[in-house]
């Protein structure tokens, strides 16, 4: 074990006592580690795109689907990546490896791999707890079921603890060697982001896109991610790269799963259904992504003070308010009835009777409660970018 760890903290920064930063050259690799919970959290999100893409496409014939099976995979690679980095610092002789970790229950690790192992047994703990769910009650009638939130924090657990690990690979290098990390980082972003759209898909339909409940959950959904993580990235425009990969991988999704051959195998059925039906196209994130760098540089090294926070709420929604209030008149349009924008698949189960029409807004709310509800997506704006850099401050000091 001894030779095991010190292989492993050669690709550690070696830190002066615990928290020094090394330049390292630029043939420095990235922990094998690090690279399989980020293998992890990718196999979750693409993962949860297929098995939502399979429910309303097939339905849930078996739990043994090849996008449950890609969905638990994470917290396979999640436990390994963890349980390896966590047994070998314990158990090691590398006082660097142990001088850069924290203390649980007698055994020594990264934070972030102790967060992603407690994630990984919860996704897999769900799993059975999922089957019986169906077995018990038949079909989902909402993505948010208990099982599925129960794997949800699974999956967050491990989102985090990724972040958090790669976040102290970053602090604690500098030069070529950050740089790469930093990508990474990036990355590790853009793939949380795209998991935070999926667990809002129920309350961002293009028929609810003039309404206050979807800005609501747009408010609450992003904003975290995007501020904290824009707090540790040397990066120019950090949130609009994470923006960006979350809409790219929606926007691959979109075009490449009608590509495969699908058939209901659950009724009533009531769209005839040839092929994988995608999720929608992706909200405009991107949009208050920009503003949110932009307002970043201006307001230099008063960035991430409960001042920065109320500003940056207020830039955040409007910005997407802005953005996104045109597009839904467009995506409801006759212009956007193709395979780019994707509004002419529909699931095996939605109505395909004469009075049904998909193409229009769903009036929730009055005026009074529309104009409520606005400004409580305002309010969750101001909160969760506040969060969002207390987060990203508290990211910045993370060595371990």
């Amino acid at each position: 074990m001894g030779n095991v760890i010190s292989d492993a903290a050669a690709f550690e920064p070696r830190a002066r006592a615990a928290v020094g930063t090394i330049d390292y050259a630029r043939t420095a690799r990235i922990p094998w580690y690090v690279w399989c919970l980020t293998a992890a959290i990718t196999s979750q999100a693409i993962g949860g795109y297929w098995d939502i893409s399979w429910h309303i496409s097939i339905g849930r014939d078996t739990f043994w689907t090849p996008a449950h099976m890609m969905t638990y995979l994470a917290g396979v690679l999640a436990g390994i990546a963890s349980g390896y980095a966590i047994l070998a610092t314990t158990f090691g002789s590398s006082d660097s490896a142990k001088d850069t970790s924290v203390s649980v229950w007698g055994f020594r690790g990264p934070l972030g791999c102790f967060m992603a192992a407690w994630g990984g047994i919860a996704m897999l703990t769900s799993a059975p707890f999922d089957n019986w769910w169906h077995a018990a009650y038949g079909l989902d009638v909402k993505i948010v079921s208990l099982p599925h939130s129960m794997l949800a924090f699974g999956e967050a657990m491990i989102n985090f603890g990724t972040v958090i690990l790669v976040c102290a690979h970053v602090n604690r290098a500098a030069g070529a060697y950050r740089e790469k990390l930093n990508w990474l980082l990036l990355y590790s972003g853009g793939i949380v982001t795209f998991g935070s759209a999926l667990f809002i898909l129920e309350s961002t339909p293009m028929e609810m896109m003039h309404s206050a409940r979807f800005y609501e959950s747009v408010a609450r959904a992003f904003p975290i991610a995007l501020i904290a993580i824009s707090c540790v990235s040397s990066s120019r425009w950090p949130a609009t790269t994470m923006a960006a990969i979350y809409m790219g991988l929606f926007i691959a999704g979109l075009w490449i799963f009608p590509l495969f051959a699908a058939a209901p195998k659950l009724g009533p059925v009531y769209q005839s259904i040839t092929h994988m039906v995608p999720l929608w196209f992706p909200v405009l994130l991107i949009v208050p992504a920009i503003a949110l760098d932009v307002l970043r540089r201006l307001m230099g090294k008063r960035w991430g003070r409960w001042q920065a926070g109320l500003v940056a709420g207020f830039v955040y929604i409007f910005a997407f308010v802005a953005a996104q209030w045109p597009f839904a008149d467009f995506l409801i349009s006759q212009a956007a009835r193709n395979r780019i924008f994707g509004t002419i698949y529909f699931g095996y189960s939605d109505p395909a009777n004469l009075l049904y029409n998909p193409y229009h807004f769903m009036a929730h709310e009055g005026p009074g409660e529309f104009a409520f509800g606005m400004a409580l997506a305002l309010l969750f704006s101001i909160v969760f970018c506040s969060i969002g850099m207390a987060i990203g401050n508290w990211l910045r000091t993370v060595q371990r």
